[in-house]
């Protein structure tokens, strides 16, 4: 039998993981929150509520409402065909952790294309490395090397059903290879699962007297509902996929001419059942457990409350060239106490797009963010532009 030894980095990063994403291989069962404990939501496949995006990266993770681009295929397929290009291709590069590991990172390619006025078609490819863990025999002798991996594949279709509302729908492929062979007797494999993602859009201009315009948009994505996943042969009990929630809003303010002002709020609520005391949470299916989810909590109506993210993010504009972004991500101490400040400048010149996203460190100590001085870099290539009579004027 095999010990596994991982180098100090990488046994961080695991624990990490495990704490603020409730990364596990086979079910945990948590205490339920009816004194104010930690009681944070457990799925399986964390890496798919990971944002492989810069632009919303940069205020808070807010993305749901926000004007389209090639990387609305993570945050709300249905804006796509309201976008001001025909095609594009966005590449996104994450190193995640960097606090911790140097081998850590999120991948994410995505575009997606303008069939005609009203139809539009989409693919992304997520992939999520956590890096390398070192094995070794009884006796301390190196082995082999094992590398964890995680991906998605999704392609869509978005339909614009009048000049101010979209829907869409996606499905997903899932692969999730953590470990691999006989670990403690139980034999390990490949997690592999199907999921889809409704989402709805809708905006609408407002002409101001001074040849400006405003916008309001409003979006709501459910994503990830899908099969259940298991990583071991004799698995009774499947994990949960993370199938989320997603309201936003965002308003754009037209100053002048040449620049404009967006602020944007996101709610996000995962709609996986509330662990409990007994376990029992785990035998529900995906959709009972969908709608447990709204009532579920040991703690009543306040637990639920407090599984709600918020998501804060403003942008300013100037010719649609240069854009500066702040925003502010808050998560329940009770539900994983994520809490960080973001920040990203953005810049475009013809087809070519550049975002660059930074998340603030806070804490200090032994109490320090691991995400802090997370970067998130993507490069956007707007690949046709609409004809001028077609175009939407933003």
């Amino acid at each position: 039998m095999y010990n596994c030894m991982i180098r100090k980095a990488t046994v961080n990063l695991v624990l990490i993981c495990c704490i603020l994403f409730s990364l596990s291989v086979s079910a945990q069962i948590s205490t339920g929150n009816l004194d104010g404990r930690t009681n944070t939501i457990n799925t399986a496949v964390p890496f798919l509520r990971i944002s492989p995006d810069a632009r919303a990266g940069a205020m808070g993770d807010a993305g749901v409402a926000t004007s389209a681009d090639a990387n609305s295929i993570y945050w709300n397929l249905a804006k796509i065909p309201f976008a001001t290009t025909r095609s594009a291709i966005s590449v996104t590069y994450t190193p995640w952790l960097k606090e911790l590991v140097n081998d850590v990172f999120l991948a994410n390619l995505s575009g997606y294309y303008q069939m005609d006025e009203f139809q539009t078609i989409s693919a992304s490819l997520r992939y999520f490395s956590l890096g390398t863990i070192n094995f070794t025999d009884v006796t301390g002798m190196p082995t082999y090397d094992y590398h964890p991996r995680e991906f998605a594949f999704d392609a869509g279709y978005a339909r614009k059903l009048s000049d101010h509302f979209s829907v869409a729908l996606a499905g997903r492929y899932i692969y999730s290879n953590l470990a691999s062979g006989d670990i403690n007797g139980r034999v390990v494999r490949p997690g592999k699962a199907f999921a889809t993602d409704l989402s709805l859009f809708y905006t609408k201009d407002f002409e101001k007297d001074n040849s400006t315009v405003n916008t309001w948009n409003v979006g709501m994505a459910l994503t990830n509902i899908g099969t259940k996943i298991s990583y071991t042969e004799s698995a009774t009990n499947k994990d949960f996929l993370p199938t989320n929630l997603g309201l936003g809003t965002a308003y754009t303010f037209g100053m002048d001419p040449t620049s404009k002002l967006m602020f944007t709020l996101d709610l996000n609520k995962l709609l996986v059942p509330t662990p409990d005391s007994t376990g029992a949470y785990r035998e529900k299916s995906t959709i009972s457990g969908m709608f447990s989810s709204f009532g579920d909590a040991p703690g009543g109506f306040k637990e639920e409350l407090q599984e709600v993210t918020v998501s804060l993010g403003g942008e300013y504009s100037y010719n649609d060239q240069f854009f500066v972004r702040a925003g502010y991500f808050y998560e329940n101490k009770n539900k994983g106490n994520r809490k960080y400040v973001t920040a990203g400048l953005g810049v475009k010149y013809n087809m070519f797009g550049l975002n660059f996203s930074y998340l603030v460190p806070s804490g200090n100590g032994i109490q320090r963010n691991p995400l802090s001085n997370t970067l998130r870099f993507s490069l956007i290539f707007d690949l046709g532009h609409k004809e001028e009579e077609e175009g939407n004027n933003w």
